[in-house]
């Protein structure tokens, strides 16, 4: 076997998440939350042995390099428990180092060196990274800055070998006094949804069904590369009562909540936009890459595609934390190793390899509910199922990186059943009736179908469904016309090509829904008995899991024919 670099990259913190780089082009990596089925899954002790180890086989072999990365949480203060697990639990060669790498420039790593560009700007956001003892980058800092402050934006320039700061945005993590975008929407998913972590995307379904100016909310003050929360919004933060909680069942309080989430993420569009023209005055760069928990808000993003003065913006398709694993284990490989990457983001699906052993066990096993068979014609069976008004899972090949479905860990649905968005929150995801579902499209018809002028593969952007079709497309047409949607094509996603292009030639339609396969409040399904669980957890119709097809033996109801849509939202 050639002699190629191993080094991996581990993120200890929220979203807990490994990545293997083995040579100058090949990456492996998977989330905690995938393994231990608890979403969001914070970076542990015992991670490593316990939870990656059993699932990532590049494991095993000698290890050239580790470069961890840390946040704001505690977890850095376990550095020699941690580096002990390191060497009991993996095959560390004698000079191999372990080093630390601050959370901001993790992001960085895994968009600028995986994306198409050669020399981009750079803008990372979330809520909280490393504070500045931490920090294992130069950017020049006011004297006397306090080395417990947290990096909350930060700014970059780069070129392939190169990378520098220009500037951060700093904050002391006092929540009595919050700044910056990601606490500002922290704060506004807090209001809405008190419990649970990491609602975000359900302010972004919510807005559009509200009035951006029913409440008077002004816009964020945006100072250069820093910005501030009014006190008007922190006024209203501060309304610890039930009028901002959501309740679907209460038209009043709904359209209250709707009218702060539409003048939240209106109030974040805008901010956004500044930050990234000031980015752009002082790099005079064509191209943008976006990283952070805050790139993960599809809507805004299709404002930078559209609207920004940057030619290009690349958003890689894991870039919230799970993501810095990937971007630890570039930097190690680039960085610290002088391997020059030829990795590139053309797909999401950097899971594991696909043990086909498992695949026979979980059918093998298959509980008296569920039958199983063999079809010769495995792409038309799905698609007559489809055109039934079946809901179908799709698992098959490397699980997905990212927090989206993009074909291998997925739910797909016919999109023409004006039943089918309600049918599939309600009945399979157990969640809000508002929640949009998402599109799949040929790429040769995306421009046909939806306002867009590029393609899409990683699900990152809001685009306008094109006014003719919306009436047509109930089940991925949002309230305010628009679509995250995904564009297929048989390079990157073979078997889903295959079935897009037999479902356009049966029903004339080259759209079908796409939304992740895991059940009620879980994260995706990583192994195929995750995924038989959740056919058999939720009223999915049937799972195909190639070569096979397993269905109920007592089906569920079927959207548009026998099932109804409960009387109150949840």
């Amino acid at each position: 076997m050639t002699d190629v670099p191993i080094v991996v990259g581990i993120n200890r913190t929220q979203d807990g998440s490994i990545a293997v780089a083995r040579g100058d082009s090949e990456i492996y990596s998977l989330q905690k939350e995938r393994v231990s089925r608890r979403k969001h899954h914070w970076g542990r002790l015992g991670d490593l042995p316990d939870r990656y180890l059993p699932r990532m086989p590049l494991l095993n072999e000698p290890v050239d390099l580790v470069v961890e990365g840390y946040s704001s949480d505690d977890e850095i203060e376990n550095l020699g428990a941690y580096h002990e697990e390191l060497r009991r639990t993996l095959r560390l060669k004698p000079d191999a180092a372990v080093v630390l790498l601050s959370h901001h420039l993790s992001h960085l790593y895994s968009a600028f060196y995986p994306s198409p560009f050669e020399e981009a700007a750079g803008l990372v956001v979330d809520a909280q990274g490393s504070r500045v003892r931490d920090f294992t980058e130069q950017v020049d800092l006011p004297p006397g800055t306090p080395d417990g402050m947290l990096e909350i934006s930060s700014f970059y320039r780069c070129r392939r070998g190169l990378v520098e700061c220009l500037a951060k945005q700093l904050w002391d993590g006092d929540w009595a006094h919050p700044a910056g975008l990601g606490c500002f929407y922290a704060l506004l998913t807090k209001m809405l949804w008190p419990t649970g972590e990491s609602n975000e995307g359900k302010v972004m379904g919510l807005a559009p069904f509200g009035d951006p100016d029913a409440l008077g909310l002004p816009d964020l003050d945006v100072k250069g590369h820093e910005v501030f929360i009014p006190d008007a919004w922190m006024e209203t933060f501060g309304q610890r009562s039930e009028t901002y909680r959501y309740a679907g069942d209460a038209p009043e309080r709904f359209k209250r909540c709707a009218d702060l989430a539409a003048a939240g993420q209106r109030a974040f569009e805008n901010a956004l936009t500044r930050l990234v023209d000031w980015l752009h005055a002082q790099t005079g760069l064509d191209d943008l890459v976006f990283a952070g928990g805050t790139a993960l808000n599809c809507s805004a993003n299709g404002i930078l595609l559209r609207e920004s003065p940057f030619s290009e913006v690349f958003i890689p398709p894991s870039p919230h934390d799970g993501g810095t694993a990937v971007g630890c284990a570039l930097y190690g490989l680039v960085t610290c190793l002088g391997v020059e990457s030829r990795f590139r983001w053309t797909d999401d699906f950097l899971g594991p390899e696909p043990d086909p052993a498992e695949i026979e066990a979980a059918v093998r096993d298959l509980p008296d509910d569920l039958v199983a068979e063999r079809p010769a014609d495995l792409v038309g069976a799905m698609t007559e199922l489809l055109e039934r008004g079946r809901v179908v899972g799709l698992h098959q090949g490397r699980s997905e990186s990212g927090p989206r479905a993009l074909g291998n860990r997925s739910i797909i649905a016919d999109p023409r059943r004006p039943e089918m968005q309600d049918y599939v929150n309600f009945e399979v995801k157990g969640r809000e009736w508002f929640r949009p579902l998402a599109p799949l499209v040929l790429a040769d018809h995306a421009e046909r179908i939806f306002e867009v002028d590029r393609p899409a593969p990683f699900m990152q952007y809001a685009a306008r469904i094109r006014a003719e079709h919306r009436e047509g497309l109930p089940g991925i047409t949002h309230v305010d016309g628009t679509a995250r949607l995904q564009t297929v094509t048989p390079e990157t996603t073979p078997f889903l090509h295959a079935l897009l292009t037999r479902w356009h030639d049966r029903t004339g339609c080259p759209v079908l829904v796409n939304t992740s396969l895991n059940g009620p409040g879980d994260p995706l399904t990583e192994s195929p008995a995750h995924s038989v669980e959740t056919l058999r957890g939720t009223n999915m119709h049937a799972l195909v899991m190639p070569p096979y097809l397993i269905r109920k033996r007592e089906e569920p109801p079927v959207p548009g024919e026998d099932w109804e849509r409960p009387a109150e939202p949840v």
